[in-house]
């Protein structure tokens, strides 16, 4: 498989702290790959800078070929690239439709202005919101959302609302989704539910996904390869028997050393 995202070399700090240093990796196009790692390892690091949120001081970021660092996160965003995020962000009082419908604005071409002027149900600005409005309902249906459509988000379960933010992002229509920590604070339920979404999502609509957690078994069933980092340093790669295994990974969670 070529890859789609590459990350060479990349290295950030933050004062005189190391947050990440020569951190590679690569997402092949289809892959679900897992970053872990302890807490302060670098993993949202990874994200932040891919996202466009840090600017990296060394290395390089590439999506399809193309170098994307330095970006601004609109603009990466309008490259291709979407993600969840840790610590939910959804507009808490507004409903769980128009979350969704915020996710459509990258591909939305029609200004206030000429909506205004070109007002009526067979005008441009109706015919395309009509599309995103479409767009937005197959979401719902394959998040099974339709219980909480037009409900505000601000009172929905906390599994629920991790679920419309993943929404939100492939709303977007993204070709690479981040997604960090999706299944934090999810019951066994909500976790099998997303773990069958996750893998949908790769296999029917070709979206490449770098997913952070801490669920080892969640990692387990779903991630083609893993990557673990420690310190912003990566530490090992491969499948996740392999990486669950690693000396270094033993040691970086359970304080192991060698006998």
């Amino acid at each position: 498989m070529s890859a789609l995202l590459e990350i060479d070399g990349l290295g950030i700090s933050f004062g005189g702290v190391k947050a990440l240093h020569d951190v590679s990796l690569t997402l092949a196009a289809g892959e679900i790959l897992a970053l872990i790692g302890p807490n302060g390892a670098g993993k949202t690091t990874v994200f932040n800078c891919v996202s466009g949120l840090y600017h990296p001081q060394r290395g390089r970021i590439r999506l399809d070929g193309r170098d994307i660092q330095g970006l601004r996160p609109h603009r990466v965003a309008a490259r291709g690239i979407a993600r969840t995020f840790q610590n939910i962000e959804l507009f808490r009082h507004m409903s769980t439709v128009d979350n969704l419908l915020l996710g459509r604005h990258l591909h939305m071409r029609t200004g206030v202005l000429s909506g205004m002027a070109l007002f009526g149900p067979a005008s441009p600005a109706a015919r395309e919101e009509l599309r995103h409005r479409e767009k937005v309902e197959q979401i719902i249906d394959f998040l099974d959302l339709q219980a909480v459509r037009d409900q505000r988000v601000g009172g929905l379960p906390y599994g629920v609302q991790k679920v419309v933010e993943l929404g939100r992002a492939l709303a977007m229509e993204p070709r690479v989704l981040l997604l960090d920590e999706p299944a934090a604070g999810m019951n066994l339920e909500e976790k099998q539910d997303l773990r069958i979404w996750i893998e949908d999502i790769g296999a029917m609509f070709g979206i490449s996904i770098l997913l952070i957690e801490h669920d080892m078994q969640f990692v387990g069933d779903l991630a083609d390869r893993v990557i673990a980092l420690n310190y912003g340093e990566r530490i090992a790669e491969g499948t996740p028997a392999e990486v669950r295994s690693h000396p270094e990974v033993l040691k970086a969670y359970l304080g192991a050393t060698d006998a």
